[in-house]
Parts: structure tokens; sequence; C-alpha cells
């Protein structure tokens, strides 16, 4: 019998769509990842000056505090997040935004009306293990 890989990789999850936040949270949990999930980018920029490390973060870009490009701007500036893969999650799908994550320092950008809530679990884990190898 087929057993679904387990990872542990700690996860902040920043999207202001409570919704989605749960239905990921979930989906998450179950491949045993730790999941800190924030609607609120800010927070999370709190969290990462305290010195939090998550392995991965996945962050929405439209959001009404900050954008996720905002975010990306300040992990940049301060240094913080360093060996962290950050992943656009959002329904921004245009080459500029893409463009504009990467060049930002965002590892991978995954559309999610595209992508149904285990291919998002796939991908994300694809791009961390990814950026894992040397």
């Amino acid at each position: 019998m087929a057993e679904e890989k387990k990872v542990s990789y700690s996860v902040f999850l920043v999207d202001d769509d409570k919704f989605l936040l749960d239905m990921y949270t979930l989906k998450f949990k179950d491949s045993g990842c730790t999941i800190d999930a924030m609607t609120d980018p800010r927070a999370a920029l709190e969290k990462l000056r305290g010195g939090a490390k998550p392995n991965i973060i996945l962050l929405d870009v439209v959001m009404p505090s900050m954008t996720g490009f905002e975010f990306l701007e300040a992990v940049r500036k301060e240094n913080l997040a360093q060996g962290t893969t950050i992943i656009m999650l959002t329904n921004q799908g245009q080459q500029e935004d893409i463009d504009k994550a990467m060049n930002l320092g965002a590892s991978g950008y995954i559309i999610k009306a595209s992508s149904i809530p285990s291919e998002v679990l796939q991908k994300t884990l694809t791009i961390a293990e990814a950026k894992q190898k040397p």
C-alpha cells in the first residue's frame, strides 16, 4: 500500500483569505509540516524579526496591510529569513508580477486558481527540496 510521504518543514502561511488559510493549513499539517498561519504579513515580519526561522514562507501578493512584494522587500532589506524558501501563492499571474517576485528573492510562484491544494503542497515541497540541494 502506497503511503503519502511525510515531511517536517516549518511553514509560515500568509494570506488574508481565511478560508484558503484553513484549507492549506490542513493540507500541510496532514503531510507532517508545522504551520503558522497568519492573515497579516506584518505579523509574519514581526515573528521573523523576533528570530523565527521557518523553512518555507507561502505568501499571497494582494493583502490589505502590505503586499507580498512589500513583504519581500522588507525581508531582503532587513536580511531576514536567510535560507528560507519563499514562495508566492497568489492569483496574480502576470509575467511582470512573477518576474518582480523572483527578482525580490522568491524561490517560486504558484497561481492559486490553477492549483488544487494537493498540487500547491506538492509544488511547494518540490521547490523547497530543490532549494535545499547543494
